[in-house]
C-alpha cells in the first residue's frame, strides 16, 4: 500500500501498522505521530492499521529561545 510520511511516498506492506511505518522512516528520538492530522498515543502505534493513501507526520519538538 501506499501512504505519505511527511509528505514523502512510501510503499508499505498491506496490513502495516503506525509502528511498521515508523521502522521504515528515521524517526528522531523524541517525536509525536499523526495520521490524517488525528494524533496516535505512542501507545496505540502498534495496534494503529494503515489504510492506502494515508498521511502520516512524525513531528519533533523545536527549542529555542
Amino acid at each position: 500500500m501506499n501512504v505519505l510520511i511527511n509528505q514523502e511516498p512510501r510503499e508499505l506492506p498491506e496490513g502495516a501498522t503506525l509502528a511498521d511505518a515508523l521502522r521504515a522512516w528515521e524517526t528522531p528520538a523524541v517525536f509525536a505521530a499523526a495520521v490524517n492530522l488525528q494524533f496516535v498515543p505512542r501507545a496505540a502505534y502498534a495496534q494503529h492499521a494503515l489504510a492506502e493513501g494515508d498521511r502520516i507526520e512524525i513531528i519533533a519538538p523545536i527549542t529555542g529561545g
